[in-house]
């Protein structure tokens, strides 16, 4: 029922962990609470660690076929369960049941590829033998999983991101203790809920509800070996403090610039831009921010992108027609009227939008703000698009990297020339040519430079760094010729 309020546990040493402390999530459009979660103490974080050091060696133990095995079941049941997991989104979090869908289609991408990286894990046999110190040995390396894992995922897309952070630690031999966002604590338990269902051993998870001071533990743990982490700079950097010496993936976020040249076509750049500005509300590390277009075509691509965005129908994020639902909070949604606010009172022409209601956020247009506004400077996070004129593009792409951030950028064009230039030349993790900057395939690696991060979360890319090299050398032993030269 829609109003029934949805309680979740702990899980800990397999065994879910109910009563307790318990916090609520205020559902940000049905404006009442939606769930609620167990928050985990100090008796549950020492036992978490203890059954996580010594099921990490249970978990290893499991064959990579096995491994996959457990994963492509995973892929099938999200996909059984999609509607549902799309409405707990929508629930906690107000996003759209059609965007909350796609991001649970992409989960099943997600543990289909894990399934495939798991089955690819392997070494090499080290050509040691092509130096004199070689002759007469032989060496290998394997990948060993890294142990214990901690994933700490955010509220934008909770249930992808804990898919792949969970589905490539376990498909690496790992096991993985999950510090879910309080903003999603039913729809993260899902997914785990899910690939324990299709066979995951209560080895290789557990998951653990609380705020900032819990995830602190948790990374200054020594039995933690390597931490993914997806959220905000202030954040990763506290998490970085508190991991001290270990392995860390993280996804800090960006202020994602598109550039459309005078030979782009202006009704695809902005329908697309319109379609991935404000899906989820804007609330996307790569979602557009910042349209440059080149001042020949730019009233034009205003006119036209405002247009394709008062097309967007806002409302009830359980209605599948629904493009544009409720951002995480009012809080978030103050901010970002307040930021347009700002460079209106700047000279910025705001051409559609510009007001909330509650956490909603109506689709907004802001045309030439200035270049020092938080629009532009800072990660808005929100449904506001900010559209600036440029003359040169060698200059627009100096502009783009006059940023803080390095994620991800899009460019609208057929001039291979610029295509390249702006390859090489912008500081990104990933150029989308003919796309906006919001777009994303789970199986490529996707990450930033500068302040958006460093590490690469994608399955492949992630078992890298959820795994160790381990070398193994046979004195006296060799595949290779052995007999010394004559001069």
């Amino acid at each position: 029922m829609l109003d029934d309020l949805i309680e979740v546990g702990c899980l800990v040493a397999g065994d879910w962990r109910g009563g307790g402390t318990r916090l609520a999530r205020h559902g940000p459009w049905v404006r009442r609470d939606v769930s609620t979660a167990r928050q985990a103490d100090g008796t549950d974080v020492r036992a978490a660690l203890a059954y996580a050091r010594h099921g990490a060696k249970a978990v290893a133990r499991l064959s990579p076929a096995a491994r996959a095995a457990v994963l492509e079941r995973a892929a099938a049941t999200a996909t059984e369960r999609r509607d549902a997991l799309a409405r707990l989104l929508a629930l906690e979090l107000g996003k759209p049941v059609k965007d909350g869908r796609g991001e649970i289609d992409r989960v099943a991408d997600t543990f289909a590829v894990c399934a495939a990286e798991a089955r690819r894990i392997g070494g090499e046999v080290l050509p040691v033998a092509g130096w004199a110190r070689g002759v007469g040995t032989t060496a290998f390396t394997h990948r060993a999983p890294v142990g214990v894992t901690l994933a700490i995922t955010p509220f934008n897309a909770p249930a992808n991101l804990l898919a792949h952070k969970l589905g490539a630690a376990f498909a690496a031999g790992n096991t993985t203790i999950v510090k879910p966002p309080p903003q999603a604590p039913a729809a993260s338990t899902a997914i785990v809920a899910l690939l324990l269902d299709a066979g995951m051993p209560p080895e290789a998870v557990q998951v653990l509800h609380g705020d900032g001071r819990l995830g602190g533990e948790l990374c200054a743990a020594p039995e933690v070996g390597v931490i993914s982490f997806t959220g905000s700079v202030s954040t990763g950097a506290a998490v970085a403090r508190a991991a001290g010496a270990k392995r860390l993936v993280m996804e800090l976020g960006g202020n994602a610039a598109t550039i459309v040249c005078e030979d782009a076509d202006i009704g695809l750049a902005a329908r697309t831009c319109a379609a991935t500005g404000y899906s989820n509300s804007g609330q996307s590390c790569i979602s557009v921010q910042r349209v440059y277009v080149h001042r020949d075509r730019y009233e034009e691509f205003v006119e036209v992108f405002t247009g394709e965005v008062k097309k967007l129908t806002v409302g009830d994020p359980l209605d599948p027609a629904t493009d544009v639902g409720s951002m995480v909070d009012d809080g978030a949604a103050e901010r970002v009227v307040g930021w347009v606010a700002e460079a209106a009172a700047s000279g910025a022409t705001v051409t559609t939008g510009g007001h909330r209601d509650g956490a909603t956020v109506a689709p907004t247009v802001v045309a030439s703000p200035p270049p020092d506004a938080r629009l532009i400077r800072d990660e808005v996070f929100g449904a506001a698009v900010s559209v600036l004129p440029y003359d040169d593009f060698d200059a627009v792409v100096a502009t783009c990297n006059d940023s803080r951030y390095g994620l991800q950028a899009g460019l609208f064009t057929n001039d291979v020339r610029r295509i390249v230039t702006a390859w090489r030349e912008l500081e990104v993790g990933g150029l989308v040519v003919n796309g906006s900057s919001n777009f994303r395939l789970d199986h490529v690696p996707f990450g930033g430079v500068k302040d958006s991060g460093f590490g690469r979360e994608s399955p492949r890319w992630m078992i890298d760094d959820y795994t160790v090299v381990k070398t193994l050398m046979l004195r006296g032993m060799s595949l290779f010729g052995d007999q010394e030269g004559t001069r």
